[in-house]
């Protein structure tokens, strides 16, 4: 690994400084961890927790400073797990936001929850270690969202929809490797089942082309943006693969090598956009190299054996 990337990576953010030891050096180094949350971006969210235990104005509203995905951020950034204001956070939000479906709703008026959300919450909820009594019905819900084409959609309950989305599949996908990585057992040898086949979902479209055209499905899936949250693109889902231990297949090659290409000359690589909508902060300012998509690109790359 190149000393001066190294270097580079370790002047950023505490969150990033554990990852890369972590990830890209082989060192688990709890200290640091602990530091996440008075430290930095993590201290900076936590900030922003209101008395009632939300973010923003509740669950959900307004993107991206909702009590939603202000903790999906955290999770993000590997903020101790064991953080008991968090905790709390995540049962009000199981008190007060389950539908008639099990499933976590954000909306007040539409009776049907979304596999999107639902993925989501699994990803930062089991994180963080929610009671299992609580993620029950959601796990029930989850499994009954699964399309006969492998993947997930969050408009099939709403709008009829029969082809499953890049976007609901990615959040349920990585929902799901949180509650196997947790050891979480309710209903788990079922989830697991979707966890097999919905990569080949992602796989067949060779990450962002048609698979009826080839065409490049949206050029956002090829855009280098950060923090995700419900978007789908080809960094993510490779994140997902190398986390995943899902096993090199040719078909990630296509993606690799656009994830290739935008390498910088100076070996980063750049934070292309974010998407809109109010923020806590800016992290990082697009047009700038990015640590988040430098290390997130190395760990990939560097896991498929596919960069020096």
């Amino acid at each position: 690994m190149n000393v001066k990337m190294i270097a580079w990576l370790l002047e950023g953010d505490v969150s990033i400084q554990y990852q890369v030891y972590r990830d890209l050096m082989g060192e688990r180094c709890p200290d640091i961890q602990a530091r996440i949350a008075h430290q930095g971006w993590g201290a900076a969210f936590m900030k922003e927790r209101n008395p009632d235990g939300y973010w923003g104005r509740g669950f959900y509203q307004p993107k991206w400073t909702s009590s939603h995905y202000t903790l999906l951020d955290l999770k993000t950034l590997q903020i101790s797990p064991d953080n008991e204001l968090i905790r709390r956070s995540i049962d009000i939000i199981l008190e007060r936001r389950k539908s008639a479906d099990g499933g976590i709703n954000p909306a007040k008026t539409i009776e049907a929850s979304d596999v999107c959300v639902n993925g989501m919450f699994l990803n930062y909820a089991c994180y963080f270690g929610t009671d299992e009594d609580g993620l029950r019905s959601i796990v029930d819900y989850v499994i009954n969202e699964r399309m006969e084409d492998g993947g997930f959609n969050c408009e099939r309950t709403r709008w009829g929809a029969r082809h499953s989305s890049l976007h609901s599949t990615i959040c349920v996908l990585e929902g799901i490797q949180e509650y196997a990585r947790q050891g979480y057992s309710y209903r788990l040898d079922e989830l697991e089942a979707a966890a097999d086949t919905s990569p080949e979902f992602i796989l067949m479209h060779q990450l962002y082309k048609s698979d009826h055209t080839g065409e490049i499905i949206h050029k956002d899936f090829l855009r280098l943006s950060f923090p995700g949250r419900w978007h789908y693109d080809i960094l993510r889902a490779l994140d997902y693969f190398q986390d995943a231990g899902v096993p090199w297949d040719e078909r990630m090659r296509p993606a690799c090598e656009v994830l290739l290409k935008k390498r910088r000359a100076d070996g980063r690589w750049p934070l292309q956009a974010n998407y809109p909508g109010a923020l806590h902060f800016e992290m990082e300012k697009p047009g700038q190299p990015s640590r988040w998509n430098t290390l997130r690109a190395l760990r990939v790359l560097n896991h498929y054996e596919m960069i020096d």
